[in-house]
């Protein structure tokens, strides 16, 4: 039961989960302000503005930096993860969804039907990752201040 109690009570977990909310809100938030409808699947989905993805790993790099010590192994481990993870987000993950466009008009245009079409926003732009990377770190050092 204690591991339960550790894993609950692990600020850098909590600042990671709420940088995460926060940038899937904001998606929320940008979404209905350009299309005035509340899009609760936005909520659990990828791509947009911010990264989520980006926003979660540099809560977690900032936080471990933070209470560890930007010297400690910990604080190594996640800013490798953080790149890792930012650098896919904006590369392969964003190629992927640009293929998902380009097959999906591929498949309309020949007529075949599918039951759902390839998701085509999986990716980020390097200022949706920027700015999901800028949020997590702002969550972590404001968490870290409580």
């Amino acid at each position: 039961m204690s591991y339960i109690n550790e894993f609950l009570n692990n600020k850098l977990i909590f600042a990671s989960v709420i940088s995460w909310a926060a940038a899937q809100i904001i998606k929320m938030i940008i979404d209905l302000w350009v299309s005035g409808k509340i899009d609760w699947e936005l909520m659990f989905s990828s791509g947009g503005m911010p990264s989520s993805h980006s926003s979660f790993v540099c809560a977690l790099a900032a936080s471990a930096g933070l209470t560890e010590g930007f010297d400690s192994v910990a604080f190594a481990i996640s800013f490798v993860l953080a790149i890792v993870v930012m650098y896919d987000a904006a590369g392969v993950r964003r190629a992927a969804g640009s293929h998902a466009v380009i097959i999906n008009k591929l498949l309309e245009n020949l007529n075949i039907k599918i039951d759902e079409n390839l998701k085509e926003l999986l990716g980020h732009t390097p200022i949706q990752v920027g700015a999901g990377a800028i949020l997590g770190i702002v969550i972590a050092v404001i968490c870290n201040m409580l």
